[in-house]
């Protein structure tokens, strides 16, 4: 499956987190509960009651709270014993404003924790949704991963919960390569080695599910782990505090216990970025859903143990966005669509001596349509060279009328191993604009 537009989230609070329970079982006889996942750009995305409310959220080992956004009531949701707080996280600015409320009760299947601690971002502007294209309601992390066995499936888009003591434990030592992993401030690292060059270089990575780039590197805080000769300047993604961005290139190698991959593309992300980090000790980058994507996951954060079994996306190659062009929603319009009734006893004529002629009835259906614009454009890339500008709204892809498409597959129309020629139509200040460039691999 081809990467598209990329979006990290990593959080650090300004202010203390409280101790939670976690969730457990409902039904005291079960052992397992599955969740069915939507997988975007190697993000997972799971169905969530909050109190009572169906929500859908980002599961992120990455993050240590609960969050919310898109909500100016906090009431909407029925949430208690709210205060004031400021949020702060990756990105270029100091953070934002937000609610922190205790006593939730959070619904996962038929796991249930009643008494959850969420945060709640109220700035309007921070929405996730843009970025991948779903909407999407908040984000969860330790509470979810912290009483049971979580499994991702990242092949057939399932999230597993399974009870510690449950068989399954048994068939994972079988079947699976055991990984020792540390849980430090309620979030899982691992050691993993990276080659830089010639030299092996040991590396503790934060293990970041909502990171769907394959590794990040913080060569600032190593002398041996250099940013490749060969790269590009880059938009990273979207955290908290804004803009993530960096340097892209392909480093020799990455190993996590016997799994190698060769020439992996890595993200290096400025100081500037990752300044608001609360990091530990020793840590040097994160592990992300770009090769997490190519195994069955399974945590086991009470055992400090990551298992893994590789699946059929393992030997995928890396990719990288050649076009340098991010495209985000905007919003949605009103489209006017004509349409077919369905009716047995009516058929469309299409003969070629009457071809306006239709025996069908038809109907003219408006429906709300997602609107696309250009969010980012490479410097030096040939997007931007065509002539191309952020704020462009995207009417087109080769032809293809961008509204009847989701963004993941407008992104994947954008993405090519090939250094095909891609056509944009876009609107600028009303007018009809045609812009051509193509893709050409730089790494």
């Amino acid at each position: 499956m081809k990467k598209i537009v990329l979006f990290f989230f990593l959080l650090c609070f300004a202010i203390p987190v409280l101790a939670q329970e976690g969730f457990e079982f409902v039904k005291t006889k079960t052992t397992r509960v599955k969740v069915r996942a939507q997988i975007i750009n190697n993000l997972i995305f799971i169905p969530v009651k909050v109190n009572g409310v169906n929500l859908l959220f980002l599961l992120d080992s990455g993050v240590e709270e609960t969050i919310l956004f898109g909500f100016e009531d906090p009431k909407k949701i029925n949430l208690q014993h709210v205060e004031r707080i400021n949020i702060r996280g990756l990105g270029e600015n100091e953070g934002v404003e937000g609610l922190k409320s205790s006593g939730n009760v959070l619904t996962i299947g038929d796991i249930q924790s009643k008494n959850d601690v969420l945060y709640l971002i109220t700035d309007p502007s921070f929405d996730l949704s843009s970025f991948v294209g779903i909407s999407v309601n908040g984000i969860i992390g330790y509470s979810a991963f912290k009483n049971h066995l979580v499994e991702i499936d990242y092949q057939n888009k399932e999230v597993v919960f399974y009870k510690p003591d449950s068989s399954f434990h048994k068939k994972i030592e079988k079947e699976y390569i055991k990984v020792p992993i540390t849980i430090e401030k309620q979030k899982p690292y691992v050691n993993t080695l990276v080659k830089s060059g010639t030299e092996e270089v040991e590396a503790k990575l934060l293990i970041d599910t909502g990171n769907s780039d394959a590794v990040w590197l913080f060569d600032k805080f190593s002398d041996k782990i250099d940013v490749p000769e060969k790269h590009f300047n880059d938009y990273l993604g979207q955290g908290l505090s804004g803009a993530v961005e960096g340097k892209r290139g392909r480093i020799a190698g990455f190993s996590i216990a016997n799994f190698k991959f060769e020439s992996p593309i890595v993200a290096f992300p400025d100081s500037i970025s990752i300044k608001n980090l609360n990091l530990i000790n020793n840590r040097l980058g994160s592990l992300g859903g770009e090769i997490l994507k190519r195994f069955s996951v399974v945590f086991d954060y009470e055992r400090q143990q990551l298992f893994l079994k590789r699946n059929k996306a393992y030997k995928s190659s890396f990719y990288y966005n050649k076009s340098g062009v991010e495209v985000w929603r905007s919003g949605v319009q009103w489209i006017k669509q004509l349409i077919i009734v369905p009716d047995n006893a009516m058929v469309v004529d299409r003969s070629k001596d009457n071809p306006e002629k239709m025996t069908a009835n038809l109907k003219y259906k408006m429906e709300l349509k997602p609107i696309y614009e250009i969010g980012y454009i490479r410097e030096n890339s040939n997007a931007a060279k065509s002539g191309l500008l952020i704020g462009d709204v995207l009417v087109a892809v080769d032809g293809k009328e961008v509204y009847n498409y989701s963004l993941q597959e407008i992104n994947s129309l954008l993405w090519s191993e090939d250094e095909i020629w891609i056509e944009l139509k876009v609107i600028r200040d009303g007018k009809l604009m045609t812009f051509k460039f193509q893709l050409v691999n730089i790494l």
